[in-house]
C-alpha cells in the first residue's frame, strides 16, 4: 500500500486505542502525528482529555497537543488553519501526516472545508437566544422560515441548535447559511486523504473505558482538576465541558464518594462515545472501518 502520498484520518470513540495505532503506523511509515480531539489541545488538563503521555512524543513527533491556554476560545476554523499549516510543514520534510482524534467536525472541516461566515458578535448571538427561549422552538422555527424559506428541507422543526445558528447568520449576513455552505472548499482533493475508523466492540470499550476512568484517578485527575477550577474559565469555553471536570468538582464538594465518581464518569464517557459513533455513522460514509482486532494486520500489509 503506497501511503507516501497521503494525508491519513485516524477516526474512532474515546478508549478505542486509536492514538496507540497512529502511533505504531508513524514509525512504520515516517509519519508524524496531528492532533484532531478538541480537548487535548489545551494544556491545562492532560489527564482527563487522555493526551498522549511524554514516552510517546518521544518515540513520534506529535503536533497540536496541550498548546492553547483553558481561558482563550478556540475553534474549529482556528485548529483547520493550523492543521492545514503543520500537514504542508510536514510533507515537505518528506514525512507522512497523520491526524487522530474523535473530534468529528475537525475531521468534516479538513475535508470537505469550513464554512467562512464572518464572525458574529456575541451580544448578537444571545439576543437571538433569548428570542428563541421567549418564542420557544415551534414560534421560532416559523419565523425561521419566513426569512429563510429555503431551509424548510435543511433543518427540522426541532433542531434548535441549528435554527438558532441559521436565524443569526441570516440576520447578521443579510445570506442564508445554505449561501454560505455553497462556497465551502477544501483545501485537499478527496483521493489525497486515506480515511480510517477504528471498530472497537461496544462491550469491550464500556469495561476499557471504566478501566481508564479507574486509572485516570489513579494518575491524579483529581489534584489536576482542583488546580483547573482555580483558574476561575469561564463557563462557556468549551475545556469546562471536559468529561469529568463536573463530576469532580462534585466529589471535591464532598456531593459524591469515589465510587460514584468512577461510575459517572464512565457512564458520560461511554453516551460521548456512543455519540462519537452516531456521528461517525451520518457523517463518515465510505471511510474505511477496521475492527480493532484487525489493525495488526493491517500494519503488516503496509
Amino acid at each position: 500500500m503506497d501511503l507516501k502520498s497521503k494525508i491519513i484520518l485516524v477516526y474512532g470513540p474515546t478508549a478505542s486505542g486509536k492514538s496507540n495505532f497512529a502511533i505504531k503506523l508513524a514509525k512504520k511509515i515516517r509519519g508524524e502525528i496531528i492532533n484532531a480531539d478538541s480537548m487535548q489541545i489545551y494544556k491545562d488538563i492532560k489527564i482527563l482529555t487522555a493526551r498522549p503521555l511524554k514516552k510517546d512524543y518521544q518515540k513520534i513527533k506529535h503536533h497540536l497537543y496541550g498548546f492553547q491556554n483553558a481561558n482563550n476560545g478556540f475553534s474549529t476554523g482556528d485548529w483547520l488553519k493550523l492543521a492545514i499549516k503543520k500537514i504542508h510543514e510536514i510533507k515537505k520534510r518528506n514525512k507522512i501526516p497523520i491526524l487522530v482524534g474523535g473530534t468529528g467536525l475537525y475531521f468534516k472541516a479538513l475535508v470537505e472545508g469550513l464554512v467562512e461566515i464572518p464572525n458574529i458578535p456575541f451580544a448578537f448571538r444571545n439576543k437571538v437566544r433569548k428570542l428563541q427561549n421567549n418564542l420557544g422552538q415551534k414560534k421560532f422555527y416559523k419565523r425561521l422560515l419566513e426569512i429563510d424559506p429555503n431551509l424548510i428541507d435543511q433543518i427540522k422543526s426541532t433542531d434548535t441548535q441549528r435554527s438558532i445558528r441559521a436565524y443569526e447568520v441570516k440576520m447578521f449576513t443579510k445570506k442564508s447559511i445554505v449561501e454560505w455552505y455553497g462556497k465551502t472548499r477544501s483545501d485537499f482533493r478527496k483521493k489525497d486523504f486515506l480515511k480510517i475508523i477504528i471498530d472497537f466492540p461496544r462491550t469491550k470499550l464500556i469495561e476499557k473505558i471504566h478501566a481508564r476512568t479507574v486509572q485516570m484517578i489513579e494518575r491524579g485527575a483529581i489534584i489536576e482538576v482542583k488546580k483547573f477550577l482555580k483558574l476561575k474559565v469561564p463557563k462557556d469555553n468549551s475545556i469546562t465541558k471536559a468529561i469529568g471536570v463536573f463530576e469532580i468538582d462534585q466529589y471535591l464538594k464532598k456531593n459524591i464518594d469515589k465510587e460514584n465518581l468512577v461510575e459517572k464518569i464512565s457512564i458520560k464517557t461511554r453516551q460521548y462515545a456512543k455519540r462519537q459513533m452516531t456521528w461517525a455513522r451520518g457523517h463518515m460514509i465510505g471511510w474505511k472501518k477496521i475492527k480493532t482486532s484487525r489493525l495488526n494486520s493491517f500494519l503488516n500489509k503496509i
